[in-house]
């Protein structure tokens, strides 16, 4: 499992700007008139028209789309009361996933107020504000109070996702493991450890979908609930027993299913065993579950298995629900999420799970193995189908249910809204590194004798994604690790200096490949003190998967030893390079950026057709603009004709791409221009993704622009066209950029047979 490093975790909060999100304007605020549109006086039109018509407030604000995840901080999970302020990160945090997986904008709300009445006086008057409410790590039994009241109080959809949240994730996946050992809901015999809010909340769900409450044992800390107990709240004393029975050991005799979400370890292997034939457990507690995932595996081969963590199989993550139960809820403006909204997302999830798994979720967890059966009960975080599945799920339940407010009739067009609102860029990298993780490769970092480099192979080990090899003077690396806190056990070192033998072996083979290009053997032994070739020619050597370099010292000095050692694959003329740029809007790839000045004609041909493989790579469907300052002949030049005839030659070789030139930039990106001025044009339904400038300098010049000012996250430089993977950052990259580049150089080195 990841480990996390306390000063990584208060440096990542800490960086400028402090915490993880921010607000940011949506309509123009540059001039005079902008101004006074969005303030005085110009707001007052909106005012009124609300105060004429209330519902107008979802037409002229972002109440629709803006979701407040609120808690008083009572019970945050691993740590407990902590307080309102303590519990902000967390906060934070949820908002962040609201973002990222559904595209909704969020507001974090800490209330100072243990008392449920006052807690729940603040949140209803919050009403006018938000879409819908998220109602986060507040202690039971108050919690279930709380929700109740304001579910009757509040007309926005409103959910505490600490209980709903892992009722729905988890009923999903016990409805696929009841469907694959061919029991019934209504029949089994279910055994929960815990009695807090999701426990209570998951059996309540439970009920909804058939099983029998006399078939129910739950047991909290202090031991069995039933009737004696007088220390419960009404809701866990639903589910008290009249069995004649005190102790676990008593209850799991014959039992079909186990729900664990308390405490590690309460679960003896012994007792597994007393379990029904095909057992299905849930073992939910975090980080560590009530029996461990290995143990319990070896215990029994019949059992169908889940825990809270991603590094087994069976994640019950309740990212897989709320971003998008919210979603659907707040798109047709429903006044609560009910019982019908909540089945609706359960049964989306089990039968998503059934279908087969798109190629780019098998790539991003390294597994072509993934298909409904014990270890794939409910789909994968990464899923991108999540979104348009169970979003509008919950949607028609809503409008079934009579709590929608506004009707989809379109479902088409609405899950192109939901694909539009996230895009493919929120995803991208998170499918790379799980791809990377699946079979981590060796990563030579020849620059090793660098803060950045250490702090990144420190990053990729301890999350499994490479196995980092460090080239550098031994004692100045272990100097900066010990001044940085930096834990490098798991990485090699290698100081080249200490072994004469092996720089003399890498020369004989440095002077065998260069000896027709004016080397010299004594040339040779020299350059083999450079750290560069070393790196390369272990790479070469295939005693390194990937060669990354290029911090310290300028691209064209960082890619030469690589050429010189490693070379360009078969059929390739020449390597290119391709930035992927990351922006709201989706992502975009820009090709060459890094490798050819001036290419010809016929050399943009080859860099298309690499830049068309690589943006294929990142499980993207390339849409190719060849840019100039020009659109379809509107003038002549050197330049754009150079760029027209490119186009040309590229459409023939590569007839089944959607390819387009040459044209400008707004042109290629805007395709409510291009409808409207060349509807002729291949990219006139969605513009392009993909830009193809006319040399170095235009391409590097552009995102360098949008890397700094233009609000873009920009990854890359990736190096397309060599024999092996190699990567050459950018001089200067951050840690983040280095950790990208490894898990590009390592997703390239498990395909390396079908390279960049």
């Amino acid at each position: 499992m990841l480990k996390i490093n306390k000063e990584d975790a208060l440096n990542y909060h800490e960086q400028n700007p402090a915490g993880k999100i921010e607000v940011v304007p949506t309509k123009p605020v540059s001039t005079q008139l902008d101004l006074a549109l969005a303030y005085s006086p110009g707001v007052a039109e909106p005012c009124k028209e609300i105060a004429a018509n209330p519902d107008d407030v979802y037409k002229y604000t972002a109440k629709g789309n803006l979701v407040a995840v609120i808690s008083n901080g009572t019970a945050v999970l691993g740590l407990g009361n902590i307080g309102a302020a303590a519990s902000k990160p967390v906060m934070e945090g949820k908002g962040v996933l609201f973002k990222k997986f559904a595209g909704i904008d969020c507001f974090d709300i800490e209330i100072d107020a243990t008392d449920p009445d006052e807690f729940i006086r603040i949140v209803k008057a919050l009403e006018p504000t938000f879409g819908g409410i998220n109602l986060e790590d507040i202690k039971a039994p108050e919690c279930f109070r709380i929700e109740t009241e304001l579910r009757e109080k509040m007309n926005i959809p409103l959910m505490h996702d600490d209980q709903h949240g892992t009722a729905i994730i988890s009923a999903a996946a016990l409805l696929s493991g009841l469907e694959l050992v061919g029991k019934k809901i209504g029949e089994i015999k279910v055994v929960v450890s815990g009695a807090g809010a999701a426990a209570i909340s998951c059996l309540r769900l439970y009920l909804e979908l058939g099983l029998k409450r006399e078939n129910v044992v739950v047991f909290d800390k202090d031991g069995i609930i039933n009737r004696q107990r007088t220390n419960l709240a009404e809701l866990q004393m639903q589910f008290a027993t009249e069995r004649p029975i005190s102790t676990l050991a008593e209850a799991m005799e014959g039992a079909d299913f186990f729900l664990g979400l308390s405490a590690a370890n309460v679960l003896a292997p012994e007792l597994l065993l007393k379990m029904a034939k095909d057992p299905i457990v849930f073992a939910l507690a975090n980080p560590d579950p009530e029996i461990a995932y290995e143990v319990a595996m070896a215990t029994r081969e019949d059992i169908i298995m889940a825990t809270g963590r991603s590094d087994h199989p069976n994640q019950v993550n309740n990212v897989l629900g709320f971003p998008y139960i919210f979603r659907g809820a707040l798109d047709v403006r429903a006044t609560e999420i009910n019982e019908a909204m909540k089945l609706a997302a359960v049964r989306a999830l089990t039968e998503l799970a059934k279908e087969p798994v798109p190629e780019m979720v098998n790539k991003a967890y390294g597994d072509n193995t993934l298909s409904f059966g014990r270890t794939y009960l409910i789909p994968k975080p990464l899923d991108p189908r999540l979104i348009t599945t169970i979003s509008p799920a919950v949607a028609k339940a809503a409008m079934e249910s009579g709590v929608a407010r506004r009707l989809i009739t379109d479902w088409h067009g609405y899950e192109d809204e939901l694909r539009s609102r996230l895009g493919v860029n929120q995803k991208l990298m998170n499918r790379i590194t799980s791809r990377a993780r699946a079979t981590p490769k060796r990563v030579v970092y020849p620059e090793a004798d660098n803060y950045k480099i250490l702090k990144a192979a420190q990053i990729v080990h301890d999350e499994g994604i490479a196995t980092p090899i460090l080239l550098g003077n031994r004692a100045k690396i272990e100097q900066i690790a010990r001044e940085n806190s930096l834990d490098l056990e798991g990485c090699e070192i290698i100081d080249i200096l200490e072994d004469e033998a092996k720089r003399h072996e890498y020369a004989e083979i440095l002077f065998r490949k260069r000896q027709r290009k004016g080397m010299t053997l004594y040339e040779g032994k020299r350059l083999l003190r450079e750290r560069n070739y070393y790196g390369a020619l272990m790479l070469d050597n295939g005693e390194a998967d990937a060669y990354i370099t290029g911090l310290t010292k300028d691209y064209g000095k960082s890619i030469l030893p690589a050429l010189q050692i490693i070379g360009v694959e078969d059929g390739v003329q020449r390597a290119a390079g391709m930035y992927i740029i990351l922006h709201k809007k989706g992502p975009f790839f820009f090709a060459d950026t890094t490798v050819n000045i001036d290419p010809t004609a016929e050399e943009l041909v080859d860099i298309i057709g690499l830049t068309a493989r690589a943006v294929r790579f990142f499980d993207t469907e390339p849409r190719i603009a060849v840019l100039s300052y020009t659109n379809f002949g509107s003038n002549v030049g050197p330049l754009p004709d150079k760029m027209r005839r490119a186009t040309e030659m590229a459409k023939r070789r590569f007839p089944d791409l959607i390819l387009d030139g040459e044209m400008q930039a707004n042109t290629a990106l805007n395709p409510q221009l291009l409808r409207e001025h060349y509807p002729f044009s291949e990219l006139a339904e969605k513009g392009a993704n993909t830009l193809i400038f006319p040399g170095l300098t235009s391409g590097n010049i552009a995102y360098k622009v949008l890397q700094e000012i233009g609000g873009a996250e920009v990854i890359g430089p990736v190096l397309m066209g060599m024999r092996k993977p190699v990567h050459i950052l950018q001089l200067g990259a951050s840690v983040r950029d280095i950790v990208n580049m490894t898990s590009i150089a390592v997703v390239d080195a498990q395909t390396y047979n079908h390279p960049l």
